[in-house]
């Protein structure tokens, strides 16, 4: 498929959902949506409560004391006004089994490395280090640091078992943080585990183990479900390769201008680059 410029959109469409990293210039156009039913929500790798630090404040000034929803965790979690709807994690069992393998491998000085818990409620680490510390505390908002991570496992209950109004902890992904790179700790340590769970180096330093079929595009159609949305109703933009499977969640997909090829040859339509507010003029063209 080739992708057309966005421009040959002609006309207003029927878009009550829209799904994005958040763009600055968006802002003033955020309240307008609301007013008209349209459900603007940022989908990210990032964890939960680190969108919330990030936004929440900017969207009850701009929605009167609204709140926004969210696709965090890249898909782990689905939050519809801030009120979490679904999630996806991983098993006790395989939790168990990575914390001691870290712990092996950082107790033999094999490799410089310690291991991000992430759940729900929290993120969850046992080194604490400033260097490891320092990087972590990047991208957790909430992180709580324990004598042992095998605590967590005594709170945390089974993803399968989770309901919205439960107190238990989640564990949503296990993310490595070796300092010294991740590609071969990933490479030396956990390829036996590729067969049943997403082993993806997503940085220089860190590596994911998550959910076999968890996605961002999983999250997008959770909130279709629960808003009662069709694909032909959700407009998507993506710009990175964890982007690409959501795009086939809404019939109006983009990519961005700055997207990476693989992005641009999937998606219906080119948007402009994101340092050209492109999701803003494409959403002004698409609601009008």
């Amino acid at each position: 498929m080739t992708a057309a410029d966005w421009t040959t959109i002609g006309q207003p469409q029927d878009i009550r959902l829209v799904v994005a990293d958040m763009d600055d210039g968006f802002w003033p156009m955020l309240a307008r949506l609301k007013r008209r039913g349209v459900e603007f929500v940022p989908a990210s790798g990032r964890q939960y409560a680190t969108l919330r630090n990030m936004f929440a404040d900017k969207a009850a000034e701009i929605l009167d004391g609204g709140e926004l929803s969210y696709i965090a965790e890249n898909g782990n979690v689905v939050a519809l006004d801030d009120k979490v709807v679904e999630v996806h994690g991983v098993d006790l069992d395989v939790t168990r089994h990575v914390i001691d393998l870290v712990d092996d491998a950082a107790a033999s000085g094999e490799h410089n490395v310690g291991l991000v818990v992430c759940g729900l409620k929290s993120a969850y680490v046992q080194r604490s280090d400033k260097p490891f510390l320092d990087e972590v505390g990047k991208y957790y908002a909430a992180l709580s640091i324990v004598d042992d991570l095998h605590e967590v496992l005594d709170f945390a209950q089974e993803p399968s078992a989770y309901t919205p109004d439960g107190d238990a902890e989640i564990v949503l992904k296990l993310a490595i943080l070796d300092l010294d790179g991740s590609e071969r700790f990933t490479n030396e340590k956990l390829t036996h585990l590729r067969a049943d769970y997403q082993v993806v180096v997503s940085g220089k330093l860190w590596v994911d183990i998550m959910n076999i079929e968890t996605d961002k595009k999983q999250g997008v159609e959770a909130l279709q479900r629960v808003l009662g949305v069709t694909p032909a109703q959700t407009a998507v933009f993506g710009d990175y390769l964890n982007d690409l499977l959501m795009l086939e969640a809404g019939d109006w997909s983009f990519a961005m201008g700055n997207a990476h090829p693989d992005l641009k040859a999937a998606a219906r339509y080119i948007a402009p680059s994101n340092v050209e507010h492109g999701v803003l003029k494409v959403v002004d063209r698409l609601v009008a």
